[in-house]
């Protein structure tokens, strides 16, 4: 079977599995597990340009995803006005008092000479900076204190701006790119081990962050009531129109607002995955993308035939870490909130690199493939695993200790699954369901 009609087979049969869901469950459950599965293909897709193309890796995934939930609060929530007045004078002077003390440490650098005193310059340095320091605290933590303090059990932080939440989007992508920007140009030139590491540790630098810095973020309070770009169910349900549509189509309106509002989600993520597939085909199959293969598979070599290895590194880690920053603005939109405590590792790096590996790293459908058999598997899993559990134990005793430990252990058949699947691809195909296409003609000059 060739790989084009394979890829086709593929996606029919995930067609087929949502399909049944849809009927044999409920259409309201599929349509959930569609649009999750669009978000992390988004994801999928971003670490596939970074593994797949470079050869990068990064599992700091959590982090960049976190870095595009902060920004559908900061841009999309109104701002709070209390809060501002009660704290944005402090805050201001705080945030002047760190660039003073940025502008003080590089005029002390450039003052003193490197030369036989640069002990003195360094000790000039140290003392510059620790005074700024204080500084920094004394008007921060007033500001902080007052902002977390005003009406802190409703809001208790600064807001956003309160523009559209598509607007989010975009900005969540440049967050992230801000991040990897600062991250690549670190750590890059490092080996890949050390990436990893350095990833991983600014990752949860993030989340923490995000969990302790109230005044910005709400902290582990979240926020809730993020705008939406789809309608709200219950203006639906107040439409005469939409009830007698419900009434012609044999539904509830409640149960049809809940599919017509999950059908405007997934036409807004359809449309962003597939603008992002249209453009990371033509990118892999460019000039610029067999360059990139090519420094993957040799930088030696590719240095010496004189590519910036660290320069063009840098550019794929920027675009791909936009790119889940993306996904996790998507995310938020998605579930209407922003919970800092949701962002584990589990969810948001091992999944989504399972997703590559199991779809087929370098190939941008296979990771888009992997993204939706993964988390098709990962929302069945538990009713599977509880009724499997009920079949077993059907003949025991109501009270049975053992029976008692395997109902319980159902929701756990996931991680299980997880990594069965992952143990099932590596030893049978390796290179994933939809491989790296390989001997790519080049096109004519």
């Amino acid at each position: 079977m060739s790989l084009s009609v394979k890829t086709v087979v593929c996606f029919a049969a995930m067609a087929a599995a949502l399909f049944a869901v849809g009927v044999f469950q409920s259409w309201t459950l599929a349509l959930a597990i569609l649009n999750l599965s669009l978000i992390s293909a988004i994801m999928a897709l971003g670490v596939n340009m970074q593994w797949g193309y470079a050869g990068l890796f990064n599992v700091g995934v959590m982090g960049f995803a976190a870095l595009g939930g902060i920004a559908a609060v900061l841009v999309s929530m109104p701002p709070v006005p209390g809060a501002w007045a009660a704290g944005s004078w402090n805050l201001l002077f705080a945030a002047l008092a760190l660039l003073g003390t940025i502008a003080a440490a590089i005029a002390v650098r450039r003052m003193l000479p490197k030369g036989p005193h640069k002990g003195r310059r360094t000790a000039a340095t140290i003392l510059v900076v620790a005074v700024g320091y204080f500084v920094i605290r004394y008007f921060g933590d007033q500001a902080t204190d007052a902002i977390e303090g005003y009406d802190a059990a409703a809001t208790g932080y600064l807001g956003g701006l309160g523009l559209p939440i598509l607007l989010a989007w975009i900005v969540g992508a440049l967050f992230a790119a801000g991040a990897a920007w600062l991250i690549g140009k670190v750590a890059l030139g490092l080996r890949s081990d050390y990436l990893a590491i350095a990833t991983l540790g600014i990752s949860e630098i993030v989340i923490a962050l995000l969990k302790n810095e109230a005044w910005l973020t709400r902290g582990v309070k979240n926020v809730s009531g993020l705008p939406r770009p789809a309608p709200y169910e219950i203006d639906l349900q107040r439409e005469a129109w939409f009830v007698d549509l419900a009434a012609d189509l044999g539904m509830r309106a409640t149960t049809l607002s809940s599919v017509a509002v999950s059908l405007v989600y997934t036409a807004l993520f359809a449309t962003v995955l597939i603008v992002l597939v249209v453009l990371a085909e033509r990118a892999l199959n460019s000039p610029w993308g067999r360059m990139m293969r090519a420094i993957r598979d040799n930088r030696d070599a590719a240095a010496a035939m004189g590519k910036d290895v660290t320069r063009r590194h840098l550019q794929i880690f920027v675009i791909g870490s936009a790119v889940v920053g993306l996904a996790g603005a998507m995310l938020v939109t998605l579930d209407g909130q922003f919970t800092p405590g949701t962002y584990n590792p589990l969810r948001f790096t091992f999944l989504i690199w399972v997703m590559v590996i199991l779809g087929g790293s370098g190939n941008n459908l296979g990771a888009v493939l992997g993204a939706f058999v993964i988390w098709f598997v990962w929302v069945q899993a538990e009713p599977a695993g509880l009724w499997l559990m009920n079949t077993l134990t059907a003949g025991m005793e109501q009270g049975d200790a053992l029976r008692r430990h395997l109902l319980d252990s159902a929701p756990h058949l996931r991680l299980f699954l997880m990594g069965v699947i992952l143990l099932t691809v590596l030893r049978f195909s390796p290179r994933g369901i939809l491989p790296e296409k390989t001997g790519v003609a080049r096109p004519p000059v």
